[in-house]
């Protein structure tokens, strides 16, 4: 029965939408060129994509539109899918968070608000309209990914083996990298300013308790720019992933509660609770940092540059120096030994740093400690940092001694890669696929999708 709708669906061929054109039609034709299960793919949504990718500087080295329908196809099956998946949930601050990453970049690249209409002949509400559905999908489509690929691991053996049955042209070329350890020193705080940053948060939860909307205060005022432009919502978070302060106050509201004013290693919040699924909660909160008196800014780097020179001295090791002294609580008790929060590897690629610690790093040798400069910790807060240069390779072809981490990435990838292939093949063997003839010559990476 299914198949016999879809049918009536293709033998009719297109659709109606209405819809304004550059030509100033009333009317827009629009071709179903694929269909997946019951989801058609249309020919709009393979050149709203093109339009779109071109805006992003993504260019293509195939047939541009052929890639984008290939990538349209297996969205369908996913989607299918992920609909079916209570766990899958999609919000509008995900959906709004996107929209603007997107925009900026559209504005990046073509110039101005003003110029992005103009480049896509409408409006940027209509625009973000457009866009909306499209991110969700999308959105849910990358969740089903991960979900499919979540518990693929690797072991040392499975890594072993996968390097040794690497051909020579295979193995890969390791750039220069380097190890270096960091101590930080943050700015004291005056009193005055801590006390007038608390008032003034104290005012905003007088005034939402009176009446006033949180959102518009969290747009107007806070100082974090993930949340605000959204009133301050944040997604639905475990415990876990909040800071230990703002949890225990978070966690303890009801909804529509709000907080009094929370110290946390970001700055002064106040919270309000919106909703709370088992162990997970879904709250607002304004973010206000205490500004930094340019005295105090001076005493930190003064107090760096005298902990410099202990250790350079040997009056105090680095390792005493990073556990005592310094600011950040991720690396003081491992000496000061930088990790990427990514893959917890300390080694680094120059690219792959800050741009503040390479134009130190680079001028330094095996060992040194440089002078202080300024910086902004993972906490976006100002401090004043030195660093040592623990160690520095050449370039040189993998080995599992010094480049074991990079080969078990690699070989992860690799199985995730195969994981969602079999996964996609097998969608494919149980779910209705159609494409229209004029992309018949499309060279797919699938070719199952022709059937």
């Amino acid at each position: 029965m299914l198949k016999n709708v879809i049918k009536g669906i293709l033998v009719l061929g297109t659709i109606i939408l209405g819809g304004k054109t550059s030509d100033a039609q009333d009317k827009v034709i629009d071709q179903i060129v694929a269909v997946v299960g019951s989801n058609p793919v249309l020919k709009s949504d393979i050149e709203t994509q093109a339009i779109q990718q071109q805006a992003q500087g993504v260019t293509s080295q195939g047939d541009q539109k052929c890639e984008i329908l290939e990538q349209l196809l297996e969205q369908k099956l996913l989607l299918a899918e992920a609909e079916l998946d209570t766990l899958i949930v999609v919000t509008d601050n995900q959906i709004n968070q996107q929209m603007d990453r997107r925009l900026n970049y559209f504005i990046e690249n073509i110039g101005s608000e003003k110029e992005v209409e103009k480049y896509f002949n409408k409006p940027i509400v209509q625009l973000k309209a457009e866009m909306s559905e499209t991110i969700k999908e999308q959105l849910k489509t990358e969740q089903m990914q991960t979900k499919i690929i979540s518990k693929v691991t690797t072991t040392p053996s499975e890594v072993r083996q996968y390097y040794r049955q690497l051909a020579p042209k295979e193995i890969p070329e390791i750039g220069s990298q380097l190890e270096y350890a960091q101590i930080t020193m943050l700015p004291v705080i005056t009193e005055k300013e801590d006390l007038a940053v608390k008032a003034k948060l104290r005012d905003f939860k007088k005034r939402v308790e009176n009446g006033d909307n949180f959102a518009t205060l969290a747009i107007m005022y806070s100082e974090d720019p993930g949340s605000a432009r959204n009133g301050g919502e944040m997604d639905y978070v475990g415990r876990a992933m909040l800071d230990p302060a703002f949890a225990t106050e978070a966690f303890n509201l009801k909804p529509n509660q709000v907080s009094k004013v929370v110290r946390s290693e970001f700055g002064y919040h106040i919270i309000q609770l919106i909703d709370r699924k088992g162990e997970k909660i879904k709250c607002r909160h304004i973010l206000l940092r205490p500004k930094i008196d340019q005295k105090e800014l001076e005493n930190a780097k003064n107090r760096i540059d005298s902990l410099a020179d202990f250790i350079r001295t040997g009056k105090m090791t680095w390792e005493q120096a990073s556990y005592l002294y310094s600011s950040d609580k991720n690396t003081r008790n491992n000496g000061g030994l930088v990790t990427s929060q990514q893959s917890g590897s300390s080694k680094f690629e120059m690219k792959e740093l800050d741009p503040d610690v390479s134009k130190e790093i680079v001028k330094m040798n095996i060992g040194e400690t440089s002078r202080p400069f300024l910086s902004i910790d993972d906490k976006q807060r100002q401090v004043y940092k030195i660093i040592r240069l623990n160690n520095k390779t050449k370039e040189h072809k993998a080995n599992l001694q010094e480049d074991y981490q990079k080969l078990s990435e690699m070989f992860l990838a690799k199985k995730k890669e195969e994981t969602y292939r079999k996964w996609i093949a097998k969608q494919q063997a149980k779910t209705y696929i159609h494409v229209d003839d004029s992309y018949a010559n499309c060279n797919f990476k699938l070719k199952s999708w022709k059937k």
